[in-house]
């Protein structure tokens, strides 16, 4: 038998970061065992479903790369995708666990049930409805419908015995019937609550494993108890580990995101991402501008791979050393039984370093080409980019090392970019090295003139110049290689000097130390 696995958003939002790893798990365990990954819209709450929310969900996916064998763009013959485009598959089943005594129309009110707890919480025991309100026939349906009640179908769940599944991670579950409420499975207005619809849908597509949160965990007796009611086949069960918040315990979540930016590293990850929006000219949106959403990511310049290297290893670990793996690798190498039980910390600077780390090893062309959107999105550079731009921002790419953690660091050598009279200066460093010093301005002027000379361009001959220019000059090369930074790219810190002038080149090197000398006050 095939194996088939499915991972089910609601179109609430953005995809979250935990049901991204528990996507990537399900993802795997398919392409492992040559099986098929499913795609299906979990839209049965209509009051919570966003229609927009549904577009940036599948193009999440489609950036990480997972890409789905059924559902939504892709088809399939167990289709729709939707569930709200299933409710005649819910309504039958509902009507054959009524018929079979596994469910029961409730005419029960809200505040006839709150008093039924109450009493029972005041009693000291456990609350169990007593079905008072339960219709036996449809005579008693009838009359509780003319009082002016509403129904809600409910499971009719045993209270005697216990349910034991075997959970691929956390191995025996026992739970008792008791335990459980008789769930309610289908609303008054007709449509049907999740824990139906999955079940119904899992049976009807062919799910073999359900792989997900364990958050889910607690609805699996009464789901069990569904897909039995109904002779359904169980599906293999697999409940994943939380991502848990930096440092913490507790679940992350994309709605605490103030609270997480009292954590260092949580903050200065926002920071950099706001920073690149800025530049871009992008409004900072607080939906997507937040480290618990994969657009973020996206968004600032990651590379997919090395997000979801990172998301393997929360919660699974091959022999906990080895952390760096290939697309190719995680297929090969992944397996539940490696899947640990406790929740895995959410640690923004590990996932920073293992970004930095892919980047690095990025070949350049492959890291020019990811780069060059964000100076395109800035403006900087002409869409389609000239003949130019890929060569030289090769070049800068290389000095500037690991400089460039991201595609969107790029933006920090807009100077190389942006027309000689249109540099931005920074106002401190150009009056700290160019203003205050009184031998500034001549010894850029001198060496203008020498750096003019200069052949070939290239890093060493205007080093070997500098060098020699200094010595004549009887100075520190500290008293003018700070202001010649600040005149030929208006910042105060950069990659190598010569390297810098090097790629503006010579005619550029010389206009930009003139026009900043033009800048100076008079004398």
């Amino acid at each position: 038998m095939s194996v088939r696995t499915r991972f089910a958003p609601s179109p609430t939002g953005y995809l979250h970061i935990g049901g991204v790893r528990t996507a990537l798990f399900n993802w795997l365990f398919a392409r492992q065992h040559d099986g098929q990954f499913l795609l299906r819209v979990d839209d049965t709450d209509q009051q919570r479903n966003v229609e927009s929310a549904l577009a940036p969900i599948l193009h999440g996916f489609r950036w990480l790369g997972l890409d789905w064998d059924e559902g939504p763009e892709v088809g399939g013959d167990r289709g729709p995708y939707y569930q709200s485009q299933r409710s005649e598959l819910y309504q039958a089943a509902v009507e054959q666990l009524l018929a079979s005594g596994a469910a029961y129309r409730d005419f029960a009110t809200t505040e006839e049930l709150q008093a039924e707890r109450d009493a029972a919480k005041e009693a000291g025991k456990s609350f169990v409805y007593s079905r008072r309100w339960a219709a036996e026939t449809d005579a008693d349906a009838q009359r509780f419908a003319a009082e002016g009640r509403a129904g809600v179908v409910r499971l009719k769940m045993p209270r005697e015995g216990e349910l034991v599944i075997n959970d691929l991670i956390r191995g025996e579950v026992r739970v008792a019937w008791a335990s459980e409420q008789d769930h309610v499975i289908q609303r008054a207005d007709g449509s049907c609550l999740y824990h139906l619809a999955t079940v119904v849908d899992d049976h009807a597509m062919g799910i073999t494993h359900v792989i997900r949160a364990e958050e889910h965990l607690p609805n699996t007796p009464r789901q069990v108890f569904i897909m039995q009611s109904l002779g359904y086949e169980l599906p293999a069960f697999a409940h994943l580990p939380y991502v848990a918040e930096p440092g913490s315990k507790n679940k992350l979540s994309k709605r605490k995101l103030d609270k997480y930016l009292k954590n260092r590293e949580f903050a200065a990850l926002v920071q950099h991402g706001e920073s690149i929006a800025a530049r871009m000219n992008l409004t900072v949106d607080t939906d997507v501008f937040n480290p618990v959403i994969v657009d973020f990511y996206e968004q600032i310049g990651f590379l997919p791979d090395a997000l979801l290297n990172y998301l393997l290893l929360l919660g699974w670990s091959l022999d906990g050393e080895r952390e760096e793996f290939t697309r190719e690798e995680m297929i090969e190498l992944f397996s539940l039984e490696r899947v640990n039980r406790a929740p895995a910390s959410f640690d923004p600077q590990k996932l920073l370093a293992f970004q930095d780390r892919a980047m690095q090893q990025l070949p350049a062309k492959q890291k020019t080409a990811r780069c060059v959107p964000y100076l395109q999105a800035a403006g900087l550079v002409a869409t389609p980019p000239d003949c130019d731009t890929g060569p030289q921002l090769t070049k800068i790419l290389a000095a500037a090392g690991d400089r460039v953690k991201m595609a969107g660091d790029v933006l920090d050598y807009d100077d190389f970019f942006r027309a000689d009279d249109q540099l931005q200066y920074d106002d401190k460093a150009f009056e700290k090295r160019l203003v205050k010093p009184p031998a500034a301005a001549e010894l850029l002027r001198k060496f203008a003139e020498r750096l003019a000379a200069v052949d070939p361009f290239d890093a060493a001959t205007v080093e070997a110049a500098l060098k020699s220019f200094v010595e004549a000059e009887g100075i520190k090369i500290g008293d003018i290689i700070h202001a010649l930074r600040v005149a030929t790219t208006g910042k105060a810190v950069g990659f190598g000097m010569f390297e810098t002038l090097e790629i503006l080149g010579r005619d550029r090197a010389v206009n930009r130390i003139q026009l900043a000398l033009a800048k100076l006050p008079p004398a």
